[in-house]
């Protein structure tokens, strides 16, 4: 995921990593962890108040203000780890050294599902707010299966946000914006030549908007010269009946307009660009 996220051109991710112990060494931490959660449970938010006893760990994941200032100074898993889990988080962190994958260890990481055992990961992108930068996380389930009626199978996982990735992408600038983002603009107050216009244009390859809310024709046109768009396409009641349409540059000083037949719009717009 590291690699995918580099190769996308994202430069500020941050891979966050933390231990979850196992069947051993975790209870031992749920009932620190549950002591010292209740010692201070008048300071938590109202909804974990009532859920340290289910799963403490959800206190941790929480990011309301108050359990989180709470939970700063609550006892750590990493702590609290068996010997056998404490050398496979030490192997798991040399590993990414060796590939040379900075990560950031965070105790209060803990994905919010219970069937996760020993490592638990997350990339979080900076540019993206707070409380909703994570764009991809993980870890191992060494249980899962055996929750699932088969039979004992170690196993690792992760899930990416493909829309929350595309974020962070705009936020950094990752991808140029194009220099057009129109080609064609329908100026159309007949209420229903833009319908066609608009889907035969975007079938030819033409990068086409319209109005949708019944402007005038006015109106349509400060969308067109605001939508970047090099034609505007223009049918009128008028234009309608005689079976053509106007096209006119907006990109230029000359607005003269073209009548052309309707049947014809695309492949006249289409050469006109083409000779631009």
């Amino acid at each position: 995921m590291s690699r995918l996220y580099r190769d996308v051109g994202l430069t500020g991710v941050r891979l966050l990593l933390n231990s979850l112990g196992d069947a051993t060494c975790r209870p031992g931490y749920l009932e620190a962890l549950r002591s010292y959660l209740l010692a201070h449970r008048g300071e938590l938010c109202d909804e974990h108040k009532a859920r340290i006893e289910e799963n403490p760990l959800r206190v941790l994941d929480c990011k309301r203000e108050s359990c989180v200032r709470v939970t700063a100074d609550a006892p750590r898993m990493i702590d609290y780890l068996c010997d056998a889990c404490a050398a496979h988080f030490t192997r798991v962190r040399e590993g990414l050294g060796e590939l040379g994958i900075a990560f950031e260890l965070e105790p209060r990481l803990v994905r919010g599902l219970d069937y996760y055992t020993r490592t638990t990961f997350e990339f979080q992108a900076p540019a993206l707010e707070s409380a909703q930068n994570g764009i991809g996380g993980g870890g191992r389930y060494d249980g899962l299966a055996e929750q699932l009626g088969g039979p004992a199978t170690s196993g690792i996982g992760f899930g990416i946000g493909i829309e929350r990735m595309l974020l962070a992408c705009d936020a950094e600038g990752v991808f140029p914006a194009p220099a057009g983002a129109v080609d064609v603009f329908v100026v159309d107050v007949t209420g229903s030549a833009a319908l066609r216009l608009v889907d035969e244009l975007r079938q030819a390859g033409l990068r086409t908007d319209r109005a949708f809310d019944g402007r005038s024709m006015k109106a349509q046109f400060k969308l067109a010269d605001r939508s970047g768009a090099r034609f505007a396409v223009v049918v009128g009641p008028d234009e309608l009946e005689r079976g053509i349409a106007k096209v006119q540059s907006l990109t230029s000083n000359d607005k003269a307009e073209e009548e052309v037949k309707l049947s014809e719009v695309v492949d006249h717009v289409k050469g006109r660009l083409a000779l631009r």
